[in-house]
């Protein structure tokens, strides 16, 4: 394979050349054994031309328009995603690295962007096309739902999003180079975003935790759903693809958020 050996030579190069260790977390970049880079490279473009990419993650969501909530209740099925600084970013896909938008997300300002990342775990078991979410943040994060947790051989702590206190790390392969994060690696705890207006209405502060029942053929009832404030967003329940598969979420019938 001379197209791959010769990316990989490039990519070696590429990832000595961007060492860096620094930011929020401390971060290495990750010199591979050649065997190891030409086996992951060959086995990435083995699963992009036979349609095989892991565990499947389609995003998805429902809402719930009757009257009342001055925010209409939505419920939104969050992929697996990274989030990540503008210094790792420029490791993963050179100097100089902007995030492109691919489409706006439902709060205002974030967005889904088309750069995405490999992730390789430590049995060697690799997801691809790991989409990144801008704009950058001031730390690394990767979320993941248990399934992928599974499948890559990571156990992962259920956490709310920036909250990397015992988490693992993991590898982050992208066209510049590979990042190793030494924590980071997360399944979210599931949460509802609130504004000041909503949290009046429901009754409730940041940090409560609240029930989001969800009725239909998979009917099932969410506790410990974390409010989340901030003065600028709009109604929004954050669940994982595995929690989105457990309700069938697209068949919802109804949904209700209580204290």
């Amino acid at each position: 394979m001379k197209g791959c050996a010769y990316f990989c030579n490039r990519a070696e190069k590429r990832w000595i050349q961007n060492g860096t260790y620094g930011g929020f977390m401390a971060a290495t970049a990750q010199k591979l054994d050649r065997k190891e880079v030409e086996a992951l490279v060959r086995e990435v473009l083995r699963q992009k031309l036979s349609g095989v990419a892991g565990p499947q993650s389609n995003e998805r969501h429902a809402a719930d328009r009757r009257p009342g909530p001055p925010h209409p209740l939505v419920v939104n099925v969050s992929a697996r995603h990274a989030h990540v600084t503008q210094e790792h970013l420029e490791i993963l896909f050179g100097k100089g690295e902007k995030l492109t938008k691919m489409k706006d997300l439902y709060q205002a300002g974030e967005f889904a962007s088309e750069q995405q990342v490999t992730v390789v775990g430590p049995r060697q078991r690799i997801i691809p096309n790991v989409r990144i979410l801008g704009p950058t943040r001031n730390y690394t994060q990767l979320e993941l739902s248990y399934t992928d947790g599974i499948y890559l051989g990571v156990d992962l702590p259920l956490k709310i999003s920036g909250d990397h206190a015992g988490t693992p790390g993991i590898t982050l392969l992208g066209p510049a180079g590979a990042l190793t994060i030494p924590q980071g690696v997360i399944r979210a705890k599931r949460h509802v975003h609130m504004s000041t207006e909503d949290m009046a209405y429901y009754g409730v502060k940041d940090g409560d935790e609240m029930k989001l029942k969800i009725a239909g053929p998979c009917g099932v009832t969410f506790e410990g759903v974390t409010v989340r404030y901030h003065p600028k967003v709009v109604l929004e329940v954050h669940i994982d693809t595995d929690e989105g598969n457990a309700c069938d979420l697209e068949t919802t019938t109804r949904m209700e958020l209580v204290k």
